[in-house]
């Protein structure tokens, strides 16, 4: 694949990268939406989420963030919509037709929608947190994803009971301890804002592209958010709580 800078200056034409930073209240007030969303989906389509594929489960929460837009004032001043699977552009423009899993249109910028990316976290099926770091995380360190913005989310369905603590916080620490790391972490997983969402943590992470010289910046750290949402009741899971990270 060949960059285009002709696309990419098209869509950054006037703007300044990175965009600012996001407001920590605002981010949490998003979470908080999408952890209500998800638990709305979950009581009204528990089969669905419980053992659907996760293109299916993720449909399922577009529709519903989409339809809250009309019912709750603040995520009405937050968001225009909520797209899935829309096509974007890499950082260089040599993908054209990359589509993250859920692209939130903010009201202040419409141009560079918040990207949420979303996996089924269930070891004994295969669906690793191997498979959550490298085929989704590591979208956002490379520029495939959210490569204008600081910050981004990234969404796990969780069927085996894990935990953001202590299942990604080992995992990333282990890593770390690699030459190179190959999640480039800058901050380890920290809880974010109260308890309520229950499973939501943030961690930052080095960014391995640089802009266009006709951008003065390189991108800097990305700031991941990852909310883990149970696909069943805490209570009703069976499954060992912090499955082998593989």
């Amino acid at each position: 694949m060949r960059p285009r800078p002709e696309q990419v200056a098209e869509l950054t034409r006037g703007a300044i990268l990175p965009l600012p930073a996001m407001q920590d209240e605002h981010l949490l007030a998003i979470a908080e939406v999408l952890q209500r969303a998800f638990d709305q989906i979950r009581r009204d389509h528990p089969s669905e989420v419980a053992i659907g594929e996760e293109p299916a489960v993720t449909a399922l929460l577009q529709a519903r963030l989409n339809g809250l837009i009309n019912q709750d004032a603040i995520w009405r001043q937050l968001v225009v919509s909520v797209g899935r699977g829309t096509e974007s552009i890499s950082f260089d423009g040599s993908h054209i037709e990359r589509r993250p899993d859920l692209s939130i249109v903010l009201s202040d910028d419409r141009r560079f929608p918040l990207v949420a990316e979303a996996k089924i976290l269930n070891a004994a099926a295969g669906q690793t947190l191997k498979r959550y770091c490298d085929n989704g995380l590591r979208r956002f360190l490379d520029g495939e994803y959210a490569w204008a913005r600081r910050e981004a989310f990234m969404l796990a369905y969780v069927r085996d009971g894990s935990t953001i603590s202590p299942l990604l916080t080992t995992a990333l620490s282990k890593a770390h301890g690699s030459k190179p790391d190959p999640y480039k972490v800058e901050e380890f997983p920290v809880q974010v804002g109260p308890a309520t969402p229950p499973d939501l943590a943030r961690s930052r992470h080095g960014r391995s592209f640089a802009y266009p010289k006709s951008q003065s910046h390189n991108p800097g750290p990305v700031s991941i958010w990852h909310l883990w949402l149970p696909a069943t009741h805490r209570h009703s899971a069976t499954a060992h709580p912090t499955p082998p990270v593989s």
